[in-house]
């Protein structure tokens, strides 16, 4: 246990449009974000429905600085949101059909990214019943029946989460 604890510093406020100029560049900021990480996305879909997941893999680190920068430029449109309202609703109603187009396209991404993991699992569990099956024997009882191997006869499937 740490004797010395850390004082932890209050966030930051978060600035809020107070200036039709400033609500316009909020506005602007967060669409260019959202495009920018919408390209990660497509991206990493296209590579994911191609098989390449290494490749995909290696979008990560881009992907967790759009996100970063969209959680942040969130904070920033709630704090600022009523203003919004006031002074541009029109611009606030853009925002909102912008991100109903960015939530389709994630949920599209997340499908992809469901089903990839739904075919490598059954793909691995396949392949462990076809280990298994070969590692035990065929023996059947005095009734006729197959007998059911013990724990001994089964082999632990092995994978490496490195790829």
């Amino acid at each position: 246990m740490n004797r010395n604890p850390q004082p932890q510093q209050a966030p930051a406020p978060v600035p809020v449009a107070s200036t039709p100029a400033k609500a316009r560049k909020l506005a602007e900021d967060l669409m260019d974000i959202m495009s920018v990480l919408l390209a990660v996305i497509e991206r990493e879909t296209e590579l994911v429905r191609a098989g390449k997941v290494q490749e995909a893999m290696k979008l990560e680190p881009q992907k967790t600085d759009a996100s970063r920068r969209y959680v942040n430029a969130l904070g920033h449109l709630n704090a600022s949101q009523q203003y919004l309202a006031q002074v541009a609703p029109e611009l606030l109603t853009t925002l909102h059909r912008h991100h109903d187009v960015f939530r389709a396209m994630l949920q599209i991404n997340l499908t992809v990214l469901a089903t990839s993991h739904a075919v490598s699992e059954s793909i691995v569990r396949g392949v462990n019943a076809e280990m298994q099956r070969r590692n035990v024997p065929n023996t059947y009882t005095s009734a006729g029946q197959r007998a059911t191997p013990g724990p001994r006869h089964m082999t632990p499937l092995s994978v490496s989460r490195s790829l």
